[in-house]
């Protein structure tokens, strides 16, 4: 098969779909990998890279398109992307839910949509969001010590606080993947730590993995109102796989929070879990509404585009490869994991909670 890997476009997207390495096990397995002229730059990969590895290093996005049967992509395809579709297999994070416009522009195409954030075990786990799940909840935190930064609009405090002087109060939304991670930074940083979610499991393996050094509670409204009021820095986290985010934090308890706190929402992918999210970008990361920071980055783990895609990679190959040696039908018919990645299929949606967001008719795979 020919496999595509195109630069990214959206903006201040610097992480690629494919390392080298990555390149290496394709063309081990007898494919030819197609990557666009300083696609990997920002992640510090550089053509020779590939090459060395036995890519061929293509000069336009146009090219690698067209010459393509599957495209490995990073994020979802934006405008100038959409006339170069054609019955690719599009392999890439697509979080659908949140983006009608998207949806119905893919819907038009012949496209075969594999979303990486939809692939999920027989456990529930969502194996290919794990890893950026784990970088946004790492760095959800140093972004939440900046947005409480004066300089960042919050009320300046030191999240770790100094002897004499109380270190700040966070509250993560979700234990999962994100959320886990985000407690364990932030415990290390000295915080006092809250930490919610609906599954007693979760909460209860916070509790021992941390010593206790941590205050885990059931989620319901009551106590995340009386969690969020209390708090300086908030974490979202809530994730329903491939639907929208719940709004577990209204624009009347951002109303009620403590002027300068700040509010760092994970879930912005899938919509955000708070009422005032909208999406936001690395240049211009943060607003403010009612004197709460809000930081809502969509592509958070492109801040840290090396480690982000060196993770990506570790993840998404095994898929690929499955991929690129059976076909389409051939991998998810060996395997009921990767079948729950399809979204869109000959112009049909394939996946459930997508339909359901849009009031959108559904069609069994």
């Amino acid at each position: 098969m020919k496999v595509g890997v195109p630069k990214e476009i959206k903006a201040e997207e610097n992480r690629v779909a494919l390392t080298p390495a990555g390149v290496s096990a394709l063309v081990g397995h007898g494919h030819t990998v197609l990557v666009e002229k300083g696609a990997g730059v920002g992640s510090g990969l550089l053509d020779d890279e590939y090459m060395a590895m036995g890519a061929r290093i293509l000069p336009t996005k146009e090219d690698v398109w067209d010459q393509a049967e599957m495209i490995i992509k990073v994020k979802e395809p934006l405008g100038p992307e959409f006339g170069l579709i054609k019955d690719h297999i599009l392999f890439t994070y697509f979080h659908l839910s949140a983006d009608l416009e998207l949806t119905k522009k893919l819907l038009a195409t012949d496209v075969k949509a594999v979303a990486y954030e939809t692939i999920q075990l027989a456990d529930g786990s969502l194996p290919l969001l794990a890893p950026m799940s784990e970088v946004a909840g790492r760095l959800s935190i140093q972004m939440g010590a900046r947005c409480l930064e004066s300089i960042g609009g919050g009320k300046g405090i030191l999240l770790s606080g100094v002897s004499g002087v109380p270190p700040a109060k966070v509250v993560i939304l979700g234990a999962g993947i994100a959320g886990s991670n985000a407690c364990f930074v932030a415990v290390g940083m000295g915080a006092r730590v809250s930490i919610l979610d609906i599954n007693p499991a979760k909460l209860r393996y916070i509790h021992d993995v941390m010593g206790g050094h941590v205050v885990t509670i059931m989620s319901n409204g009551a106590n995340i109102d009386e969690e969020v009021m209390s708090a300086d820095l908030v974490v979202g986290t809530i994730l329903i796989p491939g639907a929208k985010a719940p709004k577990l934090v209204t624009r009347d308890m951002i109303k009620r929070m403590k002027k300068g706190s700040a509010i760092v929402d994970i879930s912005v992918d899938q919509g955000g879990c708070t009422e005032t999210t909208k999406p936001t970008t690395h240049s211009q990361p943060t607003y403010i509404v009612d004197d709460v920071v809000h930081y809502a980055v969509a592509n958070m783990p492109g801040a840290v585009p090396r480690t982000s895609t060196f993770a990506l990679t570790n993840s998404t190959l095994s898929y690929a490869l499955a991929l690129a040696d059976k076909g389409l039908d051939g991998a998810i018919n060996d395997d009921p994991a990767l079948k729950k990645g399809v979204n869109i299929l000959n112009k049909r949606l394939t996946y459930q909670a997508v339909a359901e967001a849009f009031n959108m008719e559904y069609s069994e795979l």
